[in-house]
This record gives structure tokens, C-alpha cells and sequence, in this order.
């Protein structure tokens, strides 16, 4: 009988009892057909692999990821990730869904790939309610019913909004959490659930929403596994503290390892395959981090035909050179070689397709001085609410500050201060909104962008209002992405011409502009584990604890708006 490959000599990847044993592994077209470690001579392959004791496991399964995260399209992702040894993402492609609605999800199923990737329904678009937040595009009931019938659909996408969640049983969130129940009752729900605990979690899983893949604690893992949740764990909650419960307790079919976010800069140098690295090395054991990279998240998924090397599931798998240090010296997808250690990150031989109108999106207007002065009826000092970064994660406080009023204006220049400034960006409202920001920037200069989590509308902070003018500036003249400028002058430019969040530029030359703007951050003081999302994550009202949109300063848990400057209408 003819096989099409065959891999000899292998150390090979037993899902089963989490053990690598010897094998030769056969396959007939893109399926796994036999693995055994006798000499088979009825069975000849047409090509014939000999591993050499390399070890061959499952292809990297990725359950919760943004695409656009990476500012980059399906196609020109593709190519970049499966040379992490990533053959299978789930992705939620709410942001270009944020800007786009029901077209920018068409534009991405219909981009070919190299890896399979299939998609969760936008649950949150906007993430609050267009109350709260303008966005370009919305998804609703109606919209999530059409999608419930896509072939390439198959999971809820993160349920963020929550006060709609714990508090509104008649919240477009429950409505779309209802609907999908009801059309399709064994589709996965994925949540937003961080630090949700007692009563509030107990209202997220009467809901139905099932797993989490936000920052985690010793204690909310403990607490949410065993009230049933499902854990994804990404990179910021990959300590050796939380590693320690889950080996402790042997939590780790409850698990998954994901990414959620990889900025392109980042992910030249890695991705699923780095935090599996990241998991090892903070004490889970090698095969524990590879099942929880390929059968958790398969099951997780619902995937009947992937996650474990057996006979008649895909033969999508990695040669690695050494399980603990995760070298990947070959990946296999559909049974047919996608990379070789050594080799670059492939272009896409067919150039990214999107329609016209996403490279002009930008409909707001220039900002002027006279927009960033404030009138208050204080005379000499008044208190303005403050939201204030970590330089860990993305999580907020809010704090109030006295500022120096000088000639009835507030002299937010020299209070140490940063002010952020927020524009309705799709032309339906103009409205503009502002906060200010502790803990930012401590040079004089600005940052602008409008990759802008979730509502995607155009963002701009400095500390000084000459800054901030050329920042926005530039900004509408590149129809978007992400500029740094310093004392007056553009330091760095991160283009995302495509809806102002995606670029069709390789891989390689947009990770470069953005670890530019990264570093220009970094100049101005800009403090984070990861400078692009702490920055971009300040507008995402549904992350603790205060945030801002076109529609002003918001506490997250009540949905209340917060004035700029306390006891003032500004």
C-alpha cells in the first residue's frame, strides 16, 4: 500500500499518557494514518522523512487571539505565525469589525491562508453600547444570527460588557448570548471576566459564558476552575506563581495556553511557541505545556479532527530539535512542509485584498489650540480626575489631582500631567473628549494613534499642546496607525492605512516601524511591560478600572461617566 510521507525514527508526542515514544508515523493525503514503531514493508511512502530523534508533536492550536492585534491582515499573518509551529488559530476579529462592521469580517474570511483559521463571532461591538462609545460598525442579534451560519464560525467571542452582563438582563450582550444559545446550544462562549469574583462571577457563568483568558491571580484561578470556567492562559498570566496552582492541582485539563495579543515587533521573534517556552520556564512541565497547546484547546474548540497525533486527524505537526527549549526545526501543515528552520517569514504570493474605501476612513477634523484649553471657574487650583498606568498590564486607577489655574485656564502643561484627547473619528458625531493621564510621559511630546482599543476612534496624549497638534496632524494625513513626536517634530510613524489599524506591509518592515515607535515611547518615558497596548488600551471601557472614549472619562464597573475637572462642566 502507498503512503504519501512517512516520518522514521521519531520521538513522538502521545496525547494520551502526555509521553514521547519512539515511532514512525505514516500519512495518506493530509491525515495522520498509522503510528507504530514496528518496520511496516506493506506500506511504502513516496517521500520518507527520517527524524533522527527529533520530536514530533501536534501542530500549535491558538483558541483566543486578535489578528489585528498584530496590525496585520489573515493572509500576511498566516505566513508569519506557522513558522511559530502554529497550524490552527480561533480568531475574534472585533476590531476590524469595530471599524468595518459585517464588511470587515468578509474581507477577512474570504483572505486565503496557510494555517486554518477559523473565527468567534464579534460579541462586543461596540464593547459597552454606542451610548458609551462610537464605533464604526455594530453587531447585533440580527447580525450574529447571519454569522451563526458561516462555515468558518465557531465560537462566541469574548463577552466584555459588564455591566450588560451582571447587571442587565435585557442588555444587547445577553440578547446575543440568548440568541446564540438557543440557534447553536454547544458553541463554545468565550468570556472577559477579570477580576470578576463571587456573585459576579456566578452571574457570568449563569449566563453561559464559560472560559476566560484575562489577567489572572493565584486565587482567581483556584476560584474560577473550580466554579467550572475554562482558563486561557496569556502571556502576563504565565508567572511562576500561577504555574505553581496549576501544577499543585493538577488543573491542567482546564487550561489552554494562548497569545490573545502579539504586537508585530513581537512577533518576529515569536509567538504561541514563546509562551510555551514561557510556561516551562515558569515550572509546568514540557509535556503539559505542549497538551495544553494541542488537545485542551482543541477540545475546548469543539475540534474533532486535530490536537493529538492518531490515525485520521490532520497531520498538522512540528519537528522540534529539543522539547525544553521548544526549538522548532520543522512544521507541517495538511502533511506537506510550510517551514524549515532557517527559512525567512514568506510574503503572500497574492498581495492582501481589501476594498477601497478602508484606505480612506479617517473622517474627523484637525485639532486646534483652542481645543485644548480649559476654562474653569476655579481661581487659582482645581481637582481634575486622572486615570493612572501601570507600568505592568493594562489594568487603570483613578485618582484625582490638583492642577494650577493661570488667567481662568487650567495650566495643564506643567502639571506633570499628560492630556489625552479622544475624536469621534467616523463622522457621525464629532464629538471630542478628554482626560488626563498620570504616570505616562515625562518629556515634553506626544503619541497619536488610531489603533485604539475597542472603538477604534483617533487618540491622542502629550504634554504639550504643540505636540499633540502635529501628532494629530500626521496622523490624518497617514489615514492612520501610530506617531510619536518630540519638541515639535515626528520621531516615529507606524502606518495602518487599512481602517487605521491594519497595515499590508511585510511582516518584517511593519514590525520594525512599530519597535520605532515603541522605542520613541520609551524616550518620552513611556513605562510598560508593553508600551502599544497599555497605550491603546486606554480607550477600552471595559478594562479596570477608569478608561476614556469619544464620550469622556468612564468607571468601568458602573458605566458612569467621570467630568474632567471635579464639580465642573467643562
Amino acid at each position: 500500500m502507498k503512503v504519501d510521507l512517512a516520518i522514521i525514527n521519531a520521538q513522538v508526542f502521545n496525547t494520551f499518557i502526555k509521553k514521547f515514544e519512539k515511532n514512525n508515523v505514516f500519512i495518506i493525503d493530509d491525515k495522520f494514518y498509522y503510528i507504530t514503531d514496528d518496520e511496516i514493508e506493506n506500506l511504502q511512502a513516496s517521500k520518507v522523512v527520517d527524524a533522527k530523534g527529533q520530536y514530533l508533536i501536534p501542530g500549535l492550536m491558538d483558541i483566543h487571539m486578535h489578528i489585528e492585534s498584530s496590525m496585520t491582515s489573515p493572509s500576511i499573518f498566516s505566513e508569519a505565525v506557522v513558522t511559530h509551529g502554529v497550524t490552527t488559530v480561533v480568531a475574534d476579529a472585533h476590531e476590524i469589525a469595530n471599524v468595518f462592521g459585517m464588511e470587515g469580517l468578509e474581507a477577512f474570511f474570504s483572505q486565503p491562508s496557510v494555517m486554518d483559521i477559523y473565527y468567534a463571532i464579534p460579541s462586543s461591538v461596540p464593547s459597552t453600547t454606542p451610548e458609551l462609545e462610537t464605533t464604526g460598525g455594530f453587531i447585533g442579534v440580527e447580525e450574529v444570527k447571519q454569522l451563526l451560519q458561516h462555515p468558518k464560525v465557531i465560537a462566541l467571542g469574548e463577552a466584555m460588557n459588564f455591566n450588560g452582563i451582571v447587571n442587565e438582563p435585557d442588555s444587547l450582550i445577553r440578547q446575543i448570548l440568548l440568541a446564540v444559545q438557543s440557534e447553536r446550544p454547544l458553541m463554545p462562549l468565550e468570556g472577559h471576566v477579570p477580576r470578576v469574583s463571587g456573585l459576579e462571577l456566578s452571574k457570568f457563568l449563569y449566563a453561559g459564558i464559560t472560559a476566560d483568558h484575562t489577567h489572572q491571580s493565584p486565587e482567581s484561578i483556584y476560584e474560577k476552575i473550580t466554579n467550572g470556567m475554562f482558563l486561557e492562559f496569556q502571556k502576563k498570566s504565565i508567572t511562576p506563581e500561577n504555574m505553581r496552582v496549576i501544577v499543585k492541582n493538577d488543573f491542567y485539563e482546564y487550561i489552554a495556553i494562548i497569545t490573545d495579543d502579539v504586537m508585530a515587533d513581537d512577533l518576529l521573534e515569536g509567538h504561541l511557541d514563546a509562551n510555551v517556552r514561557l510556561a516551562i520556564s515558569c515550572g509546568m512541565p514540557a509535556e503539559q505545556a505542549i497538551y495544553c497547546t494541542t488537545y485542551t484547546p482543541a477540545r475546548r474548540m469543539g475540534f474533532q479532527d486535530r490536537g493529538a497525533i492518531v490515525p485520521g486527524f490532520k497531520a498538522d505537526f512540528l519537528l522540534l530539535n529539543d522539547v525544553g527549549s521548544f526549538e522548532i526545526g520543522a512544521v507541517y501543515k495538511d502533511g506537506k512542509l510550510v517551514y524549515r528552520q532557517g527559512n525567512g517569514i514568506s510574503y503572500p504570493a497574492v498581495k492582501p485584498d481589501f476594498p477601497e474605501h478602508f484606505y480612506k476612513s479617517l473622517d474627523c477634523r484637525a485639532l486646534t489650540l483652542e481645543d485644548l484649553r480649559f476654562k474653569v471657574k476655579a481661581p487659582e487650583k482645581a481637582v481634575v480626575n486622572v486615570i493612572q498606568i501601570s507600568e505592568v498590564g493594562t489594568f487603570t486607577e483613578h485618582v484625582q489631582r490638583e492642577v494650577r489655574v493661570s488667567d481662568g485656564f487650567l495650566d495643564w502643561e506643567n502639571s506633570g500631567l499628560a492630556l489625552i484627547v479622544v475624536m469621534e473619528r467616523y463622522g457621525k458625531t464629532g464629538n471630542i473628549a478628554y482626560g488626563f493621564v498620570d504616570k505616562a510621559l515625562y518629556e515634553k511630546g506626544a503619541v497619536a494613534t488610531t489603533w485604539a482599543h475597542d472603538h477604534h476612534n483617533l487618540m491622542v496624549m502629550g504634554t504639550s499642546s504643540e505636540d499633540i497638534l502635529a501628532a494629530q496632524k500626521q496622523l490624518l494625513d497617514i489615514q492612520g496607525g501610530y506617531v510619536v513626536v518630540q519638541a515639535g517634530k515626528v520621531q516615529a510613524v507606524c502606518p495602518l492605512p487599512v481602517g487605521g489599524i491594519i497595515s499590508d506591509a511585510p511582516i518584517q518592515e511593519l514590525g520594525a516601524q512599530l519597535k520605532g515607535v515603541r522605542q520613541a515611547m520609551n524616550r518620552l518615558g513611556y513605562r510598560n511591560s508593553n508600551e502599544i497596548m497599555s497605550f491603546s488600551t486606554l480607550s477600552l471601557p471595559v478594562s479596570p478600572a477608569i478608561k476614556i472614549t469619544d464620550k469622556g472619562m468612564m468607571n468601568v464597573r458602573s458605566q458612569m461617566m467621570i467630568p474632567l475637572v471635579e464639580g465642573e462642566q467643562i
